[in-house]
């Protein structure tokens, strides 16, 4: 990298000033904060070349004697002084340069200075927390003024990172490791501030910038965007720790900074931040169990780069325990996971999992979780040892879920025998469907037709549709390609049974997802309409290829929810609609809330009439539905880079939970109390 190309602003701040909050509470010192922002300053310098000159730099740390910092004014990282080294580095980086702006410190809720975007008197703002918050004049940074902020950056074409190494709510210490941010929402009456822009502004950049992306607040601090890539230390309602991670020195630094470092001077050439934040997810969250780092953006931009490139979903390692051989995967039964089923490792930042020397070790699942799950690892001799943060790819599942599949001679092909023979052979080889005899029950049959093609049918003997474009059975390699799609085909039933049955399950019925209307209408620079038009059969949703349909999501459940959405579609495809993002694992919505998320439905090419089927999941750990994506089948497929080796369990079955005896046991036992999952459709047809 030129060294034009990186500018970097760092706020880092120990010491507070003496305050208290409508509750009697108060802002603590820090202790890791500053050095988070000199050991970030070292880092740019050395490891990415950044000049001094490109540096800003406030910092605020305790004198222990006056209980005051030691930095003069102009260097403290007061409300004044944050704005105003936002605006400079605006306006000096020349467009096309890289941004990275760091915050070490408090993170807080306050009530709202606009009821006109927050619902009213009592919305609430997240902020970051100045040094001089407890000044009679003091002020929170909040949300909506880094968001108008931001924007100003993106609007003059800079590529923006953003590190809040902060959490939004606090509780007490924990042992040696303390929050970053107190359990209070300030109802403390604070002034209106013009330095970043008016109201009538920040009204308008707020809501273009709820406007131009999807509506969930993955971060908590700003609304889901692919203008720029921020990393946030934790999820709205955890905890971000600073810990003193050297035991000689004991200088403490925020957990998010300390990996963040780690796994940047181990950056390869083709680390994403999707990768980065993988390995930053399995090495925090091994230390500290409920603190679950964020990202959102551009996920599939590469780290301090310009290009994007092809996102391979795996699942990230979250945890390593040595002495017991094991590890903890982020995948469980909401994704279809099974006891018995295998995985591969590999490095973090791995791009072609069909590189089976570049494999660390092999997994096999032996303790189910609802969206993590354990299993014993299996070394391979000369590999490294796995670290949290490697990833893994399924490559086998578990026997008893395998998908069953006849060979059925009907005598309308002078050569059919010597057509389904390399079929059986084929079969008999594959870990995911498997080849049963003639006369027994399965979930797949082949035949050859008379035109001399292979058919896939149902169970009932009925052709599954949309396969195209047809075999014949003298075309190269074609036994194969009917094989990869009976994977494909099983992949994707499987998906769209997986249901959680456990009506003692406390989020039974606590998930409502329905079809509130549609419009041809809408265009997303406005707000979400209050009035739809209606389905011309409310029970039968259809609509024509082109227009808008809103879906609802409503959590009636006591806590947040992290949820995803996958459309389902005729043409065998399988993608996560929302949040569509492709860094983005999910959206978090909060207890009693509901989010309307308006989808544009098109038709693939060759088609008249499709059905979709959207699928929306809800757990209440950091689930990971990208795995389930699965491409369009009825097509020729050109032979590209792997997404991530064979990427599916297959799901076949519904999943029976029952409820546990005793409130005593373990609930990681139960894994079907921890997810929920509803389902709706919709036709679209063609104009």
């Amino acid at each position: 990298m030129a060294e034009t190309d990186l500018y970097a602003l760092l706020i880092g701040i120990n010491c507070y000033y003496p305050n208290r909050l409508s509750d009697g509470s108060s802002y603590g010192h820090l202790q890791g904060a500053v050095s988070d922002v000199e050991a970030t300053r070292a880092f740019l310098k050395t490891m990415r070349q950044v000049p001094d000159d490109r540096i800003m730099q406030l910092t605020s740390t305790l004198d222990l004697n006056t209980g005051e910092p030691i930095e003069p004014a102009e260097q403290l990282p007061t409300y004044a002084n944050i704005v105003q080294n936002f605006q400079a580095l605006t306006n000096r980086a020349p467009a096309g340069s890289q941004i990275y702006i760091h915050y070490s410190g408090h993170g807080g809720r306050t009530v709202t200075n606009y009821p006109q975007l927050k619902g009213g008197a009592t919305g609430i703002d997240e902020a970051l927390v100045p040094a001089d918050i407890g000044q009679p004049d003091g002020q929170y940074l909040r949300d909506i003024e880094l968001g108008k902020l931001l924007k100003d950056m993106v609007a003059k074409g800079l590529i923006v990172t953003v590190v809040l190494d902060s959490c939004h709510s606090g509780g007490a210490t924990r042992g040696e490791a303390e929050a970053r941010g107190i359990d209070t929402i300030d109802m403390t009456p604070r002034p209106v501030s013009d330095l970043v822009g008016t109201p009538e502004v920040l009204s308008d950049t707020w809501s273009q910038i709820n406007s131009d992306n999807t509506r969930g607040l993955n971060s908590g601090w700003l609304p889901e965007s692919r203008d720029y890539v921020l990393l946030a230390a934790c999820r709205p309602n955890e905890l971000a720790y600073e810990y003193a991670f050297n035991s000689e020195t004991r200088e403490r630094s925020g957990a998010l900074t300390h990996w963040l470092l780690d796994t940047l001077r181990q950056q390869n050439s083709s680390m994403t931040y999707k990768d980065l934040h993988d390995r930053l997810n399995g090495k925090i969250r091994t230390q500290f169990a409920q603190q679950t780092p964020m990202l959102m953006g551009e996920g599939d931009r590469l780290v301090f780069g310009n290009d994007r490139t092809t996102i391979q979903y795996s699942i990230p390692i979250i945890s390593v325990d040595a002495g017991e051989n094991t590890v903890r995967l982020e995948a469980g039964q909401s994704t279809g996971l099974r006891l018995g089923a295998e995985f591969a490792i590999y490095p973090n930042g791995t791009t072609d999992f069909s590189q089976t020397e570049a494999r660390l070790a092999i997994v096999k699942i032996k303790d189910l979780g609802a969206t993590n799950s354990q299993g014993e690892l299996e070394s391979i001799p000369g590999k490294r040892i796995v670290e949290a943060g490697d990833v893994a790819v399924l490559i086998a599942a578990s026997t008893n879920l395998v998908k069953k599949v006849r060979l059925l001679a009907q005598q309308q092909f002078a050569d059919e025998a010597n057509a389904l023979q390399p079929l059986a052979g084929l079969l008999q080889l594959n870990s995911w469907v498997t080849l049963v005899e003639e006369e027994q029950a399965s979930h797949y049959v082949v035949v050859v037709n008379e035109a001399g093609e292979y058919a896939i049918c149902d169970h009932s003997g009925m052709p599954i549709p949309n396969l195209r474009p047809a075999i014949a059975v003298d075309q190269p390699n074609a036994p194969q390609q009917i094989v990869d799609r009976l994977v494909h085909l099983a992949k994707y039933h499987a998906t769209e049974a997986l249901d959680n049955f456990d009506k003692n399950s406390p989020l039974f019925g606590k998930l409502q997802v329905s079809w509130l209307g549609k419009s041809a209408t809408y265009d997303p620079v406005d707000p979400i309409p209050e009035i739809f038009d209606p389905f011309d059969d409310p029970m039968n949703p259809t609509i024509q290829a082109g227009e808008w349909i809103f879906l609802k999501i409503q959590n009636d459940f006591s806590r947040a929810l992290n949820v995803a959405v996958l459309d389902l579609q005729s043409d065998w495809a399988i993608d996560q609609a929302h949040p569509a993002d492709p860094g983005q694992k999910f959206v978090v919505l909060d207890a009693g809330k509901s989010e309307v998320v308006p989808f544009q439905l098109s038709l693939s090419e060759g088609y008249t009439e499709m059905v979709d089927v959207t699928k929306v999941f809800a757990t209440l750990d950091s689930p990971n539905f990208r795995w389930l994506e699965l491409p369009v089948l009825d097509r020729p497929i050109e032979v590209a880079a792997s997404r991530s080796g064979d990427p599916l369990e297959s799901l076949f079955g519904a999943i029976g939970g029952n409820s546990p005896p005793t409130r005593a046991l373990n609930a990681a036992k139960y894994p079907s109390r921890e997810w929920v999952t509803q389902q709706v459709r919709v036709r679209v047809k063609a104009l």
